[in-house]
C-alpha cells in the first residue's frame, strides 16, 4: 500500500512537471516573439509611463536643454519671439476663437497639450499657440478666420484622398438623394443595396455591416472572430493602431488592463512559431500602414526627444510577410483580419489586401470611404458574419447601433464608391506609387543640397519626416512650416497626408516652402547645439525625469 502510494505521488509530481515545463516553454515561445521595444511589452510602457513625473523647462532653460551655449540659446529666443509675434500678427481671430473654446472643449486641450513634448508644452502654448478652426477650404487649400491661405498636408486625418473638392461634391449629392427619406432610422434607403454589391465586388468577400466608425467596425470583426471560434484572444503587433477600443490598445492610453491581447513582433519568425502551436487565439489584426514604421507606433513631435524617428517601406518584403502569416492563421483556425480603415482605396482603389494577392477572413474600412461623413464597414466571410447560431437560437452576437446604415451617410459613400469607377479617378492611381515616390526623392534631394538635417519617408501619400542630426528640437519644425504656410494635423511632422489631387505645380510649391522652412529653423539655431548622439539625448532626458521624481 505505502510503494502505491509513493508511486502515485511520483507520477502525480513527474505529470506536474511536465505540465509546468511544457507552460514554461509556452511562455517562453511568447515572451520572445515579442517586440523588445516598449512597444512590444506593453505592460512594461504602462509601468514605465506611470513612473515618468511632469516636469517643465522654464524659460531659462528651455533654449538649452541640449547644453546649449549662450550664444545659441540667445538665436533660438531670437527666433521664438519672431515667430510668435508672426502668429499673433497673422491669426489673431483663429487664435481667439481657440482660446476662448478651450476651456469647454476636452479634446482641444489634449491635442494642444500633446504637440510636443511634454517639458516644453508649456512655453510653446504661450508663445506659440495653434488655431483649431477654419473657415472654408479651395481645393488644396485650406482659410483660417483671418483669411490666411494654407496648403492642406493634414489629409483630414487619412478622409481626404482625392481632394477637399471631392468631398464637397460627394456630401452636396448624399444630401440631395437623402433628404426625401430624412433622418428615417432602422429602415434602409435603397441606396445601402448599390453600396453591399460593389463592397462586395471590392472585398471579394461575402457580406458587408455597416458602423458609424473604424473603431466600431474593428470591435465588431473582433467580437465575431471570438464568437466563431470559441477563443478569447487576440493578436496585434507591435505599434500597429486599431482605433481607441481597450482590446486594441492595451499599455499607454487604456485605463485597464487588456488582458487577452497579446502584442507581437511584426515581421518576425518567432511571431509565426507563436500562432502554430496555441490554440487560445481567435484573430490576427493587422494595419498595412506598418510597413512603412514596423513595430513601431505612429510617430507624433510629442515623441521626438531625440532624432530616433526611422521609417521606410518595402512593400515587397512586407506583402509577402503578409501571406505567411495568412498561410499558419489558415492552417491553426485562427481569423486573419486587415485593418484597412486608413490604407483602404489609398494604395489602391478598393482593398490594400487584394494587391498584396491576399484573401483575409474579413476586411475593416473607413475614413474617405465615407464620402466626408463618417463611417466604418465591415466584410467577411458569410459564416463569420452570422450573429447567431442554428443549434442554440438564444446565443447570440449583438452588434447594432442606432446611427448605423445612415441614410446620408449611405448616400454620400454610395456617390464615393460610383465615382471611384470613373475615368477621371482612376487616372489618379495609373502611377500613384511611382509617381510619389519620386515627389519624396526630389524633396530629399533638395533638402541635403540645402544642408538641412531632414529627410522624408513615404509609403505613397503617406510620409513621415525624419531628422538626421541628433536634436532636442525636431518638434519646433512643425512651427516653421505653419508659418510657410503649410498645414499639418496636431501630430506634426510625424504624418504629412497628401490627396492625390495635388499636382506638379502645387507639389513644387510645397517642396519650396518645406525647405525655405527648414532653413529658417537652421538660422535659429535649433539644430546648432553642442555634437552628440540621440543615446546621449534620451539619458539627459531620463535624468530630467529622474531628478523632477526625486524633486530635485
Amino acid at each position: 500500500m505505502q510503494n502505491s502510494k509513493l508511486a502515485a505521488a511520483i507520477a502525480a509530481g513527474t505529470a506536474a512537471g511536465i505540465v509546468a515545463v511544457a507552460k514554461a516553454r509556452t511562455r517562453l515561445r511568447l515572451s520572445r516573439a515579442k517586440h523588445p521595444s516598449l512597444g512590444g511589452h506593453v505592460r512594461m510602457a504602462k509601468r514605465v509611463a506611470g513612473q515618468i513625473p511632469f516636469y517643465t523647462h522654464p524659460e531659462e532653460s528651455f533654449f538649452r536643454a541640449d547644453g546649449a551655449d549662450d550664444a545659441v540659446a540667445a538665436r533660438r529666443r531670437d527666433g521664438l519671439q519672431r515667430l510668435s509675434t508672426l502668429f499673433a500678427q497673422r491669426f489673431p481671430q483663429t487664435l481667439a476663437l481657440t482660446a476662448e473654446t478651450r476651456a469647454g472643449l476636452s479634446d482641444l486641450q489634449f491635442t494642444g497639450r500633446y504637440r510636443v513634448p511634454f517639458p516644453f508644452s508649456a512655453v510653446v502654448r504661450d508663445k506659440l499657440p495653434s488655431g483649431a478652426f477654419l473657415e472654408r477650404s479651395d481645393g488644396a487649400w485650406l482659410v483660417d478666420l483671418d483669411g490666411n491661405r494654407l496648403i492642406d498636408l493634414t489629409g483630414s486625418y487619412g478622409v481626404n484622398l482625392f481632394g477637399n473638392d471631392f468631398y464637397k461634391a460627394t456630401m452636396r449629392e448624399a444630401l440631395e438623394t437623402a433628404e426625401p427619406l430624412g433622418g428615417v432610422l432602422g429602415a434602409f434607403h435603397p441606396i445601402v443595396a448599390d453600396n453591399v454589391r460593389r463592397l462586395r465586388d471590392l472585398s471579394g468577400l461575402d457580406e458587408v455591416s455597416f458602423h458609424m466608425s473604424g473603431t466600431e467596425a474593428v470591435m465588431q470583426a473582433v467580437r465575431l472572430a471570438r464568437y466563431h471560434t470559441g477563443r478569447r484572444r487576440l493578436v496585434r503587433f507591435a505599434g500597429a493602431y486599431h482605433g481607441w477600443w481597450g482590446d486594441v490598445q492595451p499599455g499607454i492610453g487604456n485605463p485597464v488592463p487588456a488582458d487577452n491581447t497579446l502584442t507581437l513582433a511584426d515581421m518576425s519568425e518567432r511571431t509565426l512559431e507563436v500562432l502554430a502551436t496555441r490554440k487560445d487565439i481567435a484573430c490576427v489584426l493587422v494595419n498595412p500602414l506598418q510597413a512603412l514604421h514596423p513595430n513601431a507606433g505612429a510617430p507624433s513631435d510629442s515623441q521626438l526627444v531625440d532624432s530616433g524617428r526611422r521609417a521606410g517601406a518595402d512593400l515587397e518584403a512586407y506583402a509577402g510577410w503578409l501571406r505567411r502569416l495568412a498561410a499558419v492563421c489558415r492552417t491553426n483556425g485562427i481569423m486573419l483580419i486587415m485593418d484597412e480603415v486608413f490604407v483602404g482605396f489609398r494604395l489602391a482603389p478598393g482593398s490594400v489586401a487584394r494587391r498584396f494577392g491576399l484573401q483575409p477572413d474579413m476586411i475593416t474600412w473607413g475614413k474617405t470611404l465615407g464620402g466626408g461623413l463618417p463611417i466604418g464597414v465591415l466584410t467577411g466571410r458569410a459564416d463569420l458574419m452570422k450573429r447567431w447560431r442554428d443549434d442554440r437560437p438564444i446565443d447570440i452576437c449583438f452588434a447594432r447601433g442606432t446611427f448605423n446604415s445612415h441614410a446620408y451617410v449611405m448616400a454620400a459613400t454610395n456617390a464615393f464608391l460610383r465615382r471611384l469607377e470613373t475615368p477621371e479617378i482612376r487616372a489618379l492611381y495609373d502611377g500613384v506609387d511611382e509617381r510619389w515616390d519620386a515627389r519624396a526623392a526630389r524633396l530629399n534631394v533638395m533638402l541635403a543640397d540645402a544642408g538641412l538635417p531632414v529627410g522624408v519617408a513615404n509609403l505613397s501619400t503617406i510620409w513621415t519626416v525624419l531628422y538626421t542630426r541628433p536634436s532636442r528640437y525636431n518638434w519646433m519644425l512643425q512651427y516653421y512650416l505653419r508659418a510657410e504656410g503649410l498645414a499639418l494635423s496636431w501630430v506634426g511632422t510625424g504624418r504629412l497626408i497628401f490627396s492625390l489631387d495635388i499636382d506638379e505645380a502645387l507639389f513644387d510649391e510645397i517642396a519650396r516652402r518645406f525647405v525655405a522652412a527648414a532653413r529658417a529653423m537652421q538660422a535659429d539655431g535649433w539644430w546648432d547645439g553642442p555634437e552628440t548622439t540621440d543615446k546621449q539625448l534620451r539619458r539627459r532626458a531620463l535624468k530630467e525625469a529622474l531628478r523632477a521624481r526625486l524633486g530635485r
